[in-house]
């Protein structure tokens, strides 16, 4: 079975082409973290080829840039071409099926933390429950 989930951020816009025939064809890479970092290493990612078709591409087209982060299923692909000075070139892609979003629009933005609601609560910090709410809690 040849299937791979990742979750990582966008290192640039995708790169959207059309067929001939109108199929929509979303070239992008993305930034994985590794798990583990070899001692001594500066490599913290891995910067992973992406393509995605049809509708998987209008939609990162439409909705994806920089930086953003992303989960992401599909398969690793391998090919190769010859380049014009005539060397024969190996490539790795992974062929996007589904994608959707890593995080809120709000979280992918400038984080600043948000002020805690302070409800009235007891000296022990616990919060008052009204009387009469003992028929509503599921547990009863």
């Amino acid at each position: 079975m040849n299937k791979v989930i990742l979750t990582g951020r966008f290192t640039r816009d995708p790169e959207v082409r059309y067929t001939n025939d109108g199929t929509s064809i979303a070239r992008f890479s993305i930034a994985v973290n590794r798990r583990f970092v070899k001692e001594g290493s500066n490599q913290k990612a891995d910067f992973l080829n992406c393509v995605a078709f049809g509708k998987s591409a209008e939609f990162i087209e439409k909705y994806f840039t920089k930086g953003m982060k992303a989960d992401l299923s599909g398969r690793i692909q391998t090919g190769s071409y010859t380049n014009k000075d005539s060397v024969k070139i190996y490539t790795t892609d992974i062929v996007v099926e589904e994608i959707e979003f890593g995080e809120s629009k709000g979280s992918s933005q400038a984080q600043t933390a948000l002020p805690t609601p302070n409800p009235e609560a007891d000296p022990d910090g616990f919060m008052s429950i009204p009387d009469g709410i003992d028929e509503e809690m599921p547990f009863n």
